[in-house]
């Protein structure tokens, strides 16, 4: 629970433009919002988004095995606020990919695609609040549903990307 508040708080300075940054391709034009890249598009998915989206994943519907079926939705107050803590990060994670650092040289869809992504951060968000275990499942579709509809869009091509440049 401390990591998520810690990534929330980093989010939220990130957003903010707090502290100065060495000038670089990431840096905005003159008297614009001073951005600071913290991380690669992919660093950000592996080490903020991707686990959160997990954490929240784990928290809703069932799951049947060899010793039967168990309900996911949290059963304590610190399950729910794990849960809530994920949907907010990963509603402000897409808000950080609608700034300049992450959205310059992009098409309109992805605008559209982390768009979608806050708001399935944000549905996911009030069903945790309102303690909706069927409302949570619901929207963890919806979140799988952004990112599935990003990651065919840009995925191929940032592995494309990364393959011409030999890494």
């Amino acid at each position: 629970m401390v990591r998520r508040g810690l990534t929330l708080f980093a989010l939220a300075s990130l957003l903010a433009g707090c502290g100065r940054a060495e000038p670089g391709d990431d840096q905005p034009a003159s008297g614009a919002t001073p951005y600071v890249k913290a991380h690669s598009l992919q660093q950000l998915m592996a080490t903020v988004m991707e686990p959160d989206a997990q954490v929240f994943w784990h928290s809703a519907g069932t799951v049947s095995d060899s010793g039967g079926t168990r309900d996911l939705t949290p059963t304590t107050p610190e399950g729910w606020t794990a849960a809530q803590s994920a949907a907010a990060t990963v509603a402000e994670t897409g808000n950080l990919l609608l700034t300049p650092i992450y959205s310059k040289d992009r098409g309109p869809d992805w605008i559209e695609f982390a768009q979608n992504l806050v708001r399935a951060g944000k549905q996911a968000e009030t069903a945790t609040i309102a303690r909706d275990g069927e409302a949570m499942f619901e929207t963890g579709a919806r979140l799988s549903e952004a990112c599935s509809a990003c990651h065919q869009a840009y995925l191929p091509q940032e592995q494309a990307a990364k393959a011409d440049s030999g890494q």
